[in-house]
């Protein structure tokens, strides 16, 4: 097994990951890891701090890495190392993190958007393994998505593949992705969240009674709808379904365009599975190709909470092939 220093960089936190990996035998090994908050301060400060923590883990673990692995969100240019200003991450503006980490480190270093590198680390690691062609969709605050295709990373000709969260699945809907009735605006967290703002204000017009109505001042999440339609509330379920009903019609295009053998989807999906399961099928069943569908298998992504250290391993092995 060899050694690596990961850093997976978010608009809320960083984490700093020294793991050993075997990739022919899909095997990875966390060694250590410290996590700092992503704050308010100019990207030269929170890079220097991230390169002084991965100094400190490598010297107090006895390691060698042979290349470092950076996740991050994008937009940004994994050729040349550059993050082009992320809406999470005020202020990063053409960022040469890879050129900044080598010379602190030593070591060559890697960009990598954060879910190509979470797909890499679900195929290698998690529920992908040993396929030859899969799909790996975020399903978090955001919808992005990962292609394995015949045993290979694609990432287009930009680097731009797997935007499907832009793709407009209905005249009218919730925003996201900068385009309304965008998969983004119906399967995201933030998009569910709008989704149920949408319908609780439709259902106070009609006169219905829900328990979200006690989510107005603070907010909805899909976290609390999640929660209210565990508890049997009608509206919540609702909202749920229909988010399941408008997954199944984006799969189904993917499913017909890509012919994967699976589909890995993470964050809310994989926390609430059995509220999108039975409607999600049921599309599929009426939209996507019988044979492609029958060939393709849906699950929850299984890395779970720890995807994000796994990526950032990742990223730095996906620089070296």
């Amino acid at each position: 097994m060899k050694d690596y220093i990961g850093f997976d960089i978010g608009g809320t936190k960083c984490a700093v990951i020294a793991a050993k990996a075997d990739w022919e035998n899909n095997r990875c090994k966390m060694i250590d890891r410290e996590q700092i908050a992503t704050e308010s301060i100019p990207w030269q400060e929170t890079l220097t701090h991230l390169a002084d923590t991965a100094v400190r883990l490598i010297r107090e673990n006895d390691i060698h890495p042979v290349s470092a692995g950076i996740s991050c969100g994008g937009p940004l240019d994994s050729k040349t190392g550059i993050i082009l200003s992320p809406p999470n991450l005020p202020g990063w503006d053409n960022v040469p993190v890879t050129e900044y980490l080598e010379s602190r480190l030593g070591i060559p270093a890697y960009l990598q958007n954060d879910a190509n590198a979470c797909t890499i680390a679900e195929w290698k690691f998690g529920a992908g393994k040993n396929c030859n062609n899969l799909i790996f969709l975020t399903f978090g605050t955001g919808l992005g998505a990962g292609l394995i295709l015949d045993g290979k990373l694609y990432e287009g000709t930009d680097g731009l593949s797997g935007e499907v969260g832009h793709i407009r699945l209905a005249e009218t809907g919730p925003d996201g992705y900068g385009k309304a009735g965008s998969f983004e605006g119906f399967c995201s967290g933030g998009g569910i969240a709008r989704l149920g703002k949408m319908m609780v204000e439709q259902a106070v017009k009609n006169g219905e009674k829900s328990v979200l109505y006690d989510f107005a001042v603070s907010g909805l999440t899909a976290k609390n709808i999640a929660e209210a339609a565990e508890k049997g509330d009608a509206l919540a379920k609702r909202i749920y379904t229909v988010s399941a009903e408008k997954l199944g019609l984006g799969l189904s295009m993917l499913i017909d365009i890509l012919n994967p053998q699976k589909i890995i989807i993470g964050s809310v999906f994989a926390r609430s599975e059995h509220l999108f399961r039975n409607s999600m099928e049921q599309v599929i069943k009426k939209e996507a190709l019988g044979i492609s569908a029958k060939s393709c298998t849906i699950v929850p992504a299984m890395l779970a909470d720890k995807i994000g250290d796994y990526a950032a391993i990742a990223a730095a092995w996906k620089g070296t092939i």
